[in-house]
C-alpha cells in the first residue's frame, strides 16, 4: 500500500463499511437528504470510475468538476482517484470566456457538471478541443423556466443555446452510475498520481497547482492526523480508524470547488468520521444542521461567513442548540478579532481557529490568541515554514520583511505554466520549496506576522500598506459590517489608501473623518484611509474571499 488517496480511502472503508460517511441536506425547505455509509459511498464511486474507464478515459487524463456542493462532487473526486484520472475543480461562477480558458489550460478530457450550467458548457465547448466526454447531474431548465440561480448568466443559459445543447452528446449522471460495476477491480495506483487544484487568487487568470498525492496527504491533509503525529505507514491510517469510533461530524460550509472544503472532507474520511454538506451556504440552515446532526466542526471563510451566523443567532435562530460544536475554523480569509469576540459571546465554548495556508502550500500554521488589529495577524507556523528573502531564498533577520516559504511536501508546480513555476518554486539544500505571495516578518520567538499579499501592497509616498491590516482595523468599528481596502491613483503620492465599507443594517451614517478617527488608534498615519466609499454590499467570491479587483474599481470610480 502507498500514500495514494484512493488506496487510503479504501483502507478506511474496509474497516468501517457500515459507518455513515456522508449526509447531504438540500435546502431550503425541501426536506431532501441523502445518507451514505462508507461502503455505499465506495460503491457509488466505483460505479462512476468504471464508467469513466469504459468511456475511454486513460490514467493521467484530466476531469473537471463544474458542480455545486453535493454527493456527486465527492463521489466524482473519489471516482477520479480510483481510476487514476486527475480531478480538476472548476469555479461555477465563471462565465464563457473564463471557462474556455480553464477548460483549455487544464486540458480537460471529461467534465461532470450541474444541469444549471448546461448553457455555459455548451457555449464554451466549441473552443475546447480536448474535452470529449460530458456527464450532467440533473436535468437542465427549459427556456420557459430558467435556472433559479441568482447568477444572471445562469438565468439566460437555457434560452440562448438550446440548439447547441440539443446537439451535445451528454451522459446523464444516473446513467453513468448505472453502467458501472459497484466492485473495485482497479489496477495498482501510485503516490505520484496527481491532484490539481485551480486557484484564482485575487488577481490574474487561474493557475492549476499540481500536487503529488503523497505530498498533498502530508501537507494538506495533515498526514491523517490534524491533532497529533502523522502516520508513519499508509496502513496505520486504517488501524487508527479501527481502534477509534464514530461521533465526529465535519461540516465544510464553503463550496467544494475551493480546495479547502474538499480537503476538509478527506480529513474527515481519513478519520473514519462523517461529512455534512449543503448545496449552498444559507446561514440559518447551517445552524439548523449543526443542531440536528450534532456537528462537531465547521469550516468556513472569514467574517463574510461568520457574521451571518452571528446575525442569525441574535435573531431568528436565537437559542439554537450548538452544544455539539467543538470548533469553527477559517481558511482563505481571517475571522477578525471583533467578529470572533461577537461569536464567542453567543457560543463561548467553541474554539475559533484562524488557519493559514494556500493551494500552493497546504497548511502553514494558525493564528495566535493575541492576533488582531493592534498586534497584526500573528501565526504559529509549522517547522516547514520560513520567512525568506525572495531573491536569495535565505532566511530574513528578525523584524525584516520577507516572503513566506515552505519546504518538503510541496506541489510540483503550476500546470501548463513553466514561467510561473520557475518564479514560485525553487530547490534549496536538496529540498523543494514554494515561495508564497504573502509578505511577513518573524520575531525572536519564531512568531510570524503576516503583512499581506505582496500583489495587493499599496505604495503610498514610498511607504508600503497591506490592505489586510487596514481591513482588520476598519472591521473593529462597531458599525462596520465588512470592508475591503485598495490603492487608487494619487497625483502626489502615487497611490492612496481607499476603503470600501459596508455598514451594519440600521447603523448610523459614517463619514471619512469618523473612519479616520477610529483608525488612528490602531494604525500608523500613512496607513489610514484617505478616501472611503460606502456600499450596500461588499462583493466577495462564493467562499468569502476578497475580490480586490472589484474593490479597486469601486474605489477608483468613486
Amino acid at each position: 500500500m502507498e500514500y495514494n488517496l484512493a488506496d487510503l480511502f479504501e483502507s478506511v472503508v474496509d474497516v468501517v463499511p457500515g459507518r455513515e460517511a456522508l449526509v447531504y441536506i438540500d435546502h431550503p425547505g425541501t426536506g431532501a437528504e441523502r445518507r451514505l455509509t462508507y461502503a455505499e459511498l465506495d460503491a457509488a464511486a466505483n460505479r462512476l470510475a468504471h464508467h469513466l474507464i469504459d468511456s475511454g478515459l486513460k490514467p493521467g487524463e484530466h476531469l473537471g468538476l463544474h458542480l455545486y456542493n453535493g454527493v456527486e462532487y465527492l463521489q466524482t473526486v473519489l471516482a477520479c482517484l480510483k481510476a487514476r484520472l486527475v480531478p480538476v475543480n472548476v469555479n461555477y461562477r465563471y462565465v464563457e470566456d473564463e471557462l474556455v480558458y480553464l477548460y483549455r489550460d487544464a486540458d480537460l478530457a471529461a467534465l461532470v457538471f450541474d444541469a444549471e450550467f448546461t448553457g455555459r458548457v455548451a457555449a464554451a465547448l466549441p473552443r475546447t478541443e480536448k474535452l470529449r466526454h460530458l456527464i450532467r447531474v440533473g436535468e437542465p431548465p427549459s427556456p420557459a423556466a430558467p435556472s433559479a440561480s441568482t447568477d444572471t448568466a445562469d438565468a439566460t443559459d437555457a434560452a440562448d443555446v438550446t440548439d447547441t445543447v440539443d446537439a451535445l452528446d451528454i451522459v446523464a449522471f444516473t446513467d453513468a452510475e448505472a453502467a458501472g460495476s459497484p466492485d473495485r477491480g482497479f489496477g495498482p495506483r501510485s503516490p505520484d498520481d496527481l491532484f490539481i487544484i485551480y486557484t484564482g487568487g485575487t488577481t490574474g487568470m487561474p493557475k492549476g497547482v499540481m500536487w503529488r498525492q503523497e505530498d498533498l496527504f502530508f501537507a494538506g491533509l495533515f498526514g491523517g492526523e490534524p491533532a497529533g503525529e502523522p502516520v508513519k505507514r499508509p496502513e496505520e491510517l486504517a488501524e487508527r480508524v479501527a481502534a477509534g469510533g464514530p461521533g465526529l461530524t465535519f461540516f465544510p460550509a464553503p463550496p467544494l470547488m475551493h480546495g479547502t472544503s474538499t480537503l476538509t472532507s478527506f480529513i474527515a474520511f481519513h478519520y473514519g468520521q462523517r461529512v455534512a454538506l449543503h448545496r449552498k451556504y444559507v446561514p440559518e440552515e447551517v445552524l439548523r444542521t449543526i443542531e440536528r446532526e450534532k456537528v462537531s466542526s465547521v469550516s468556513l471563510v472569514g467574517d463574510a461567513m461568520l457574521r451571518p451566523l452571528i446575525d442569525a443567532l441574535r435573531g431568528p435562530l436565537k437559542g439554537t442548540d450548538l452544544s455539539s460544536l467543538f470548533s469553527v475554523s477559517s481558511s482563505g480569509a481571517i475571522m477578525s478579532e471583533t467578529v470572533r469576540a461577537q461569536f464567542q459571546e453567543l457560543v463561548p465554548h467553541v474554539l475559533l481557529l484562524n488557519n493559514f495556508g494556500s493551494s500552493e502550500s497546504g497548511s502553514n500554521g494558525k493564528a495566535t490568541d493575541d492576533s488582531g488589529p493592534r498586534k497584526g495577524f500573528r501565526l504559529e507556523v509549522n517547522e516547514r515554514t520560513r520567512v525568506v528573502d525572495p531573491a536569495t531564498h535565505e532566511p530574513v533577520a528578525v523584524g525584516e520583511p520577507g516572503r513566506l516559504a515552505q519546504r518538503g511536501h510541496v506541489p510540483l508546480g503550476y500546470y501548463n505554466d513553466p514561467v510561473k513555476t520557475a518564479e514560485t518554486f525553487f530547490q534549496k539544500d536538496d529540498e523543494r520549496w514554494v515561495l508564497l505571495g504573502d509578505m511577513a516578518t518573524v520575531d525572536e520567538d519564531g512568531i510570524v506576522t503576516v503583512l499581506g499579499r505582496g500583489s495587493q501592497c499599496i505604495n503610498t509616498g514610498g511607504e508600503k500598506v497591506y490592505p489586510e491590516e487596514v481591513e482588520q482595523a476598519l472591521k473593529s468599528h462597531p458599525d462596520v459590517y465588512d470592508a475591503l481596502v485598495a490603492g487608487v491613483p494619487d497625483a502626489r503620492w502615487g497611490s492612496r489608501v481607499a476603503a470600501v465599507i459596508q455598514l451594519r443594517p440600521g447603523a448610523p451614517a459614517l463619514d471619512l473623518e469618523a473612519v479616520q478617527t477610529h483608525c488612528r488608534a490602531l494604525l500608523a498615519g500613512y496607513k489610514i484611509p484617505r478616501a472611503v466609499v460606502f456600499t450596500d454590499h461588499i462583493q466577495r467570491s462564493p467562499s468569502g474571499k476578497a475580490d480586490y479587483r472589484w474593490a479597486k474599481t469601486v474605489a477608483a470610480g468613486a
